[in-house]
């Protein structure tokens, strides 16, 4: 090789490395954010409820699917239907994506409603602001009712039945109350049972007829029910018929009315979106969006689902974009729709037992 050709060589060999360089840097890539960071989950109820022990199942698994894996701690702030909890994740918590909460379901109903603030609270964010993570649980309820002799609406009709509830502000009433005003049925409602497992054991004494309850704690608690057949469901009450009851009708589709029928969908709405977890406004889109992302990457893991199963929490999520389109559109309801559902609500409260 010729002096021109070595020199040549060498310094299309230099030129080579400083390219192999440039194109792959040295430096370090910058860590996640979420690396060495611990996130608070704010629960709007006590502990050892039914949102409690939804959000602990997703904290406990949800730090493995954020790059950087976060560790969780969960904080209970119960009162007032979560609204001090929701006040404080909009008002004071960093707004940096270390804190999310999960809101009363109830909660994305109140800016339209207003029955919490009428009754004392005080609302103190603007729903629309709000990151929506997603909902891990959707609690549709159902009428169910024992026996043979009521298995429609039409035998609804007919027969008076007697249903449990524990009070006139719980849905096991409301729902009962919304089926006699609306539909024409025909339901004694027997308020003041201490909760869910007295009235199904007034059931089976035959003290009560029947009830209302999420589908998911009837095959939980009740499976017997359903596999030995010892009564039938006859309605549900979420906005569409869900797919493990596709024969069932919901209350929305046996009315009459437009105005009753997306009343009882918007009403209903809450049960679909169970247990949301919200971010503060203003935490950066990117963080946003690895949250979201790693929600859905837990409701997909083996592990979450076995831990679910295991506890009795059905696995049926909605996305953060789902529940955002849901808590949008309950915001343009029709005036009508949730002046109609106030008026009900209210004079459901006003009853005496």
């Amino acid at each position: 090789m010729s002096r021109l050709d070595r020199r040549t060589f060498a310094q299309g060999a230099a030129l080579a490395g400083f390219g192999a360089i440039g194109a792959t840097p040295s430096f370090a890539q910058p860590a996640p954010f979420f690396r060495g960071k611990t996130i608070r989950m704010l629960i709007g109820a006590g502990a050892g409820g039914g949102y409690d022990i939804a959000g602990r199942l997703v904290a406990d698994h949800m730090g493995r699917h954020i790059p950087g894996n976060p560790s969780f701690v969960v904080e209970n702030m119960a009162g007032a239907s979560g609204l001090p909890m929701t006040n404080y994740l909009y008002n004071r918590a960093p707004r940096d994506g270390t804190a999310m909460g999960m809101p009363n379901s109830g909660t994305p109903l109140e800016p339209r409603l207003k029955l919490l603030t009428r009754s004392g609270g005080t609302a103190l964010f603007d729903i629309d602001k709000l990151a929506w993570i997603g909902s891990s649980v959707r609690q549709t309820q159902v009428l169910f009712v024992w026996g043979d002799k009521v298995k429609s609406l039409d035998d609804l009709r007919r027969t008076q039945l007697v249903v449990g509830s524990e009070g006139v502000s719980a849905d096991n009433y409301l729902y009962p109350y919304f089926c006699n005003r609306l539909l024409g049925a025909n339901m004694k409602i027997v308020p003041g049972y201490p909760g869910q497992t007295d009235i199904f054991l007034a059931v089976e004494r035959g003290e009560l007829q029947g009830c209302v309850t999420r589908f998911s704690t009837l095959k939980v608690n009740q499976s017997g029910w359903l596999k030995d057949r010892k009564g039938h469901i006859v309605m549900q009450f979420g906005p569409e018929r869900i797919g493990e009851l596709p024969d069932v009708p919901t209350a929305a589709e046996l009315t009459d009315s437009t105005t009753d029928a997306d009343m009882l969908r918007f009403y209903s709405s809450k049960d679909d979106f169970a247990c949301p977890l919200a971010l503060p406004p203003e935490v950066p889109e990117d963080r946003v969006a690895i949250l979201r992302t790693a929600f859905d990457a837990t409701m997909r893991d083996e592990a979450y689902l076995a831990a679910a199963r295991r506890v009795g929490v059905d696995a049926n999520p909605l996305s953060g974009a789902q529940v955002a389109a849901m808590v949008d559109a309950l915001q343009k309801s029709p005036d009508a729709v949730v002046e109609r559902l106030r008026a009900l609500l209210q004079d459901a409260s006003a009853r005496k037992p």
